[in-house]
C-alpha cells in the first residue's frame, strides 16, 4: 500500500503529479528539467520508446513497475520532442537550460561591463533563450519562420537597447559614488532581460490572439479555439517570464556584495569568479522550477468566461488548455 500509495498508477502521457496544487507542479517541472537525462544513453532511450510502445498496445511483459514507466517516460519527455518525434538538440531541452544558461547569467552579471561586452551577452541570452521556444515549440500547428524571427529580433533589439541605455544613465550619474553605481549596473540584465522576454513571447505568439487556442473538455475532446483563453494563456506566460529572471538576475549582485567584503576573497580575488558562478547556479537551479510552476501548463478556465458558440456546444463548467511554457 505504502509503494502504490508513493507512486501512483501509470497513464501515458499524464503529469505523475497533481497539477491542481503547486507542489504537485513544482515536483513534476522538477523532473521535466533534471540534467541527469542529459547523460541517457541511446541504448536506453530505445529501451524507454520499447517500453512505453509496449504499454500503449498492451504487451507490456510481465514484472514491469509502475516507477519503471514513470521513469520510462520523464527520460523520453526530456529527450524527444512530442509533436516531432525527433531527439531534441541537447543545449536546448529544458533539462539543458540551467547547465547552458548559467554560463550566460554569469557573463550578463559581471562587473565593470562595457557596451561591447553587454551587447554580446544580452544577444547570447536571447539566442539562447530564442533557440530554447523554438526546440520546444508546439508543433502541431505550423508557424512561419517569420514569426519566431520577429520574436528574436524584437527581444534582442529590447534587452540590447535597454541595457546599453541604462549602463549610460548610470554611468553619467555623478552624484552616485562607486560603490552604488556598481549595484546597480549590477542589476540592469534584471530589467532589460524582463522586457525582452515580454516582448519575445508578445511577438511570437500574437498569431494566437487572432486565431486562438484550442480548449479542451474534461475528456480531451477540442470544442473550439479561443481568443479569451489565447490571452490568458499569453499573460500567464509573460508574468512567469518576467518572474523567473527576477532572483536569477538580483539575488547575486546583492549577495556577492557583501561575499566581496570578507577577507577571504579580499585576499584571494581568483576566488571570485567561481564563487559567483556557484551563486548564479545555485539561485537559477532553484529559480526555474519554481518561476514555471506557478501555473499549470494545462491551464483551466470558466466556460462563462470564453465566447459564446463555446459556451453552447459543452455542457462542461471548466474547460482546459495549453498555456506553454
Amino acid at each position: 500500500m505504502a509503494e502504490s500509495a508513493a507512486c501512483p498508477a501509470f497513464q501515458l502521457g499524464k503529469p505523475r503529479y497533481d497539477q491542481s496544487s503547486f507542489l504537485g507542479r513544482l515536483k513534476h517541472f522538477v523532473e521535466i528539467i533534471d540534467p541527469s537525462t542529459l547523460f541517457v544513453s541511446e541504448r536506453r532511450l530505445t529501451e524507454c520508446i520499447k517500453l512505453l510502445d509496449e504499454f500503449k498496445h498492451g504487451k507490456l511483459p510481465p514484472g514491469v513497475s509502475d516507477l519503471q514507466l514513470w521513469e520510462a517516460q520523464k527520460v523520453t519527455q526530456a529527450i524527444i520532442h512530442p509533436d516531432t518525434g525527433e531527439k531534441i538538440f541537447m543545449p536546448f531541452r529544458m533539462s539543458g537550460y540551467v547547465p547552458f544558461g548559467t554560463p550566460i547569467v554569469v557573463g550578463l552579471l559581471l562587473p565593470n561591463q562595457t557596451v561591447v561586452s553587454t551587447i554580446f551577452w544580452q544577444w547570447l541570452n536571447q539566442s539562447h533563450n530564442a533557440c530554447v521556444n523554438y526546440s520546444n515549440r508546439n508543433a502541431t500547428k505550423p508557424t512561419p519562420t517569420s514569426t519566431f524571427l520577429q520574436g528574436y529580433f524584437g527581444a534582442v533589439t529590447s534587452a540590447v537597447s535597454l541595457a546599453v541605455g541604462l549602463n549610460v544613465l548610470i554611468q553619467k550619474a555623478n552624484r552616485l559614488s562607486p560603490a552604488t553605481r556598481m549595484i546597480i549596473q549590477r542589476l540592469i540584465p534584471f530589467p532589460a532581460v524582463a522586457s525582452a522576454n515580454i516582448c519575445n513571447v508578445g511577438l511570437m505568439r500574437h498569431n494566437e490572439l487572432s486565431e486562438g487556442v484550442n480548449v479542451l473538455d474534461e475528456n480531451g475532446n477540442i470544442l473550439g479555439s479561443s481568443k479569451i483563453a489565447a490571452k490568458h494563456a499569453i499573460m500567464e506566460t509573460a508574468f512567469t517570464r518576467v518572474v523567473l529572471p527576477m532572483p536569477i538576475f538580483v539575488l547575486p549582485p546583492i549577495i556577492m556584495s557583501y561575499l566581496e567584503k570578507l577577507p577571504l576573497l579580499q585576499m584571494n580575488r581568483r576566488l571570485l569568479l567561481p564563487i559567483h558562478s556557484l551563486v548564479c547556479l545555485a539561485t537559477f537551479s532553484l529559480s526555474l522550477p519554481l518561476a514555471i510552476s506557478l501555473f499549470p501548463q494545462m491551464s483551466q478556465i470558466e466556460v462563462s468566461q470564453l465566447e459564446p458558440e463555446i459556451a453552447m456546444a459543452t455542457d462542461c463548467k471548466v474547460v482546459t488548455y495549453n498555456k506553454g511554457l
